[in-house]
């Protein structure tokens, strides 16, 4: 099996020698394609109509210059890999869970969407933080059930047309409740809003608080209450099959026809 290794966070991220020592027990065909920085937030952007240069640091390990995670895919599977592109893309680990719809904007997961749309397996991988007791990230859980997530999923994913979303809990590694596949927890309203800056007009744009309520049986509750590893799978065919029934009668009002 041939790996294609990406992140958000960066080619010298630590997230990102976790995720090779993962690839390494699965496979001896590994790559590394990253950002030259953190592109955290970064999504499904491609850079397009600028320049990128690669960076080789090292055997199979690359650097793409102010590039995005879905850059990095493109130019490993499409160019770097020759006529044998990846079977598998691995996005991360990511230092910080991905979580309900704030996947929509995740880097990491963009990484392993384009790997899917690429034609590879895509798999995304978060070590969660908790962030009330310490911003200090302990990798064990990546580290300890990384790969055994992989072959599991590898084991039994079907034919569906999707990439996956995985995060691992924070907590001890002996504490771990096994994994579970679950659904994203869908947000009542976007958890990114304005945040000012004690620069005059200037602010962030963050997350104060997670909206409420919360979904039990979702990924954002699964993995913090029952120190789950989650499994999320997502559809690369995004159009709303309800909707597109709901739609199917309109017509455009003849008074409003030129």
């Amino acid at each position: 099996m041939r790996i294609l290794i990406t992140n958000d966070d960066g080619v010298d991220a630590p997230g990102i020698a976790i995720m090779a020592e993962i690839a390494a027990a699965l496979s001896d065909d590994v790559w590394i394609v990253a950002p030259d920085g953190n592109q955290s937030g970064a999504g499904h952007r491609f850079t397009l109509g600028r320049e990128l240069a690669l960076e080789q640091l090292g055997p199979k390990r690359f650097a793409v210059i102010g590039g995005s995670p879905a850059d990095c895919v493109v130019a490993g599977m499409t160019h770097l890999l020759g006529d044998r592109p990846a079977d598998l893309v691995l996005s991360g680990v990511n230092a910080g869970q991905n979580l309900g719809d704030i996947v929509n904007c995740s880097g990491t997961a963009a990484g392993a969407r384009e790997g899917a749309l690429q034609g590879a397996i895509g798999i995304a991988m978060s070590q969660a933080i908790d962030y009330e007791k310490s911003h200090t990230i302990d990798w064990s859980n990546a580290t300890r059930f990384g790969a055994a997530t992989v072959e599991a999923i590898l084991r039994s994913k079907g034919d569906e047309d999707v990439f996956y979303n995985v995060n691992f809990p924070a907590c001890e590694p002996g504490e771990v409740n096994g994994i579970a596949a679950v659904p994203h927890q869908r947000f009542s309203r976007s958890a990114f809003r304005y945040h000012p800056s004690d620069s005059h007009s200037a602010f962030y744009v963050s997350i104060p608080e997670t909206p409420q309520p919360l979904d039990p049986g979702a990924d954002f509750e699964i993995l913090r209450r029952q120190n789950t590893i989650t499994v999320t799978p997502f559809a690369l065919q995004q159009s709303e099959a309800r909707a597109l029934a709901t739609l199917a009668g309109m017509r455009l009002s003849p008074d409003r026809q030129s």
